[in-house]
């Protein structure tokens, strides 16, 4: 039986501008760090013909074309993987939570996959073919940044360049401001997130037909990344937590559906209750809120108080693995 460890991800600055939409014009820039949550996919060869698959649900065909799961489909049509096979998904939290688990789970699909036929994969090709199956087989509107980071792992810098080529860089801050991020960010769950495709098609929509709009939020939100880049090299985690404000009211210009009245809310009592900086992780609508405080203990209480749930979390360094 194989096994494979995937990370979640929280988007730290600069998302959005990893859409071809955007960054095959401009280029885009990312920050992502992987968190200890994970997406665990097993692969076991079985003496019952067909796939046999499960996931949220249960799949048994005989033929690929038969299967309802999209990534799976096409990742095991791609790997040209013969019937009698089983795979199994499991994860730390669920799908539609804005923390990359599609990108997490399609790479660990594919690692697995490739370790079951013997087959050795480059962390660059393992996020790059996830990106194939999502964005061009299936026709995601995603960017890259969730199959780099879940392959890559760390607290990583993206950089999109024009022909489609990615340069990854380790964020090259101190071990104190690690402590410090890892002590004073928190997570909150807000609730499911069920609007992301909808909101990243139509940001698809805009750039590709040259939205000023939209091109200059997402210059500003680039320029920001790489200022956010700059703040935490310096070890400057308060003006980072600055920075998350301005990354979130900008986030939030984008369209009416990356956040609600609801979010909003829980941000401003956040905020008065000893957040610093903030900001909703994934395309938006739902999913969970991120802060930097310093103040925990009154932060939770207030969020608790709300009703919502923390998650603890830890930054992830391994990215994907095969778990012997």
């Amino acid at each position: 039986m194989i096994i494979t460890r995937t990370p979640l991800r929280i988007s730290i600055g600069g998302g959005g501008t990893d859409l071809p939409s955007y960054y095959e014009s401009f280029g885009g820039f990312v920050i992502s760090a992987a968190i200890n949550k994970y997406v665990y996919i097993t692969v076991n060869k079985t003496f019952r013909p067909g796939y046999l698959l499960k996931y949220a649900n249960t799949e048994h065909t005989q033929t690929i074309d038969e299967i309802e799961h999209p990534i799976l489909r096409e990742t095991l049509r791609l790997m040209e993987i013969e019937p009698m096979v089983e795979t199994v998904s499991i994860a730390d939290v669920p799908a539609g939570t804005g923390l990359g688990s599609s990108g997490s789970f399609t790479v660990g699909l594919l690692h697995a996959l490739h370790a079951y036929k013997r087959q050795k994969i480059s962390t660059e090709e393992m996020a790059r073919m996830a990106n194939h199956i999502e964005m061009t087989i299936l026709g995601e509107p995603c960017g890259k940044q969730d199959h780099y980071i879940a392959a890559y792992g760390g607290l990583t810098c993206q950089e999109y360049h024009p022909d489609g080529g990615v340069t990854i860089t380790p964020l090259d801050v101190s071990e104190a401001t690690l402590r410090d991020l890892s002590e004073n960010l928190l997570l909150f769950f807000t609730g499911y997130s069920r609007a992301a495709a909808e909101i990243l098609e139509d940001q698809k929509r805009k750039s590709e037909k040259g939205d000023s709009g939209m091109r200059d939020n997402l210059h500003f939100i680039k320029d920001l990344g790489v200022k956010i880049k700059e703040r935490l090299e310096e070890g400057d985690t308060q003006g980072f937590a600055a920075l998350m404000n301005e990354h979130w009211r900008h986030k939030k210009a984008r369209s009416e559906s990356i956040s609600n009245d609801h979010v909003n809310e829980l941000y401003d009592l956040a905020r008065d209750n000893g957040a610093l900086g903030g900001k909703l992780v994934g395309a938006g609508s739902g999913g969970f809120l991120l802060f930097y405080t310093l103040d925990k203990l009154q932060l939770r209480a207030a969020m608790t108080g709300a009703g919502l749930q923390e998650m603890d979390f830890g930054f992830d360094y391994d990215g994907s693995i095969v778990q012997l």
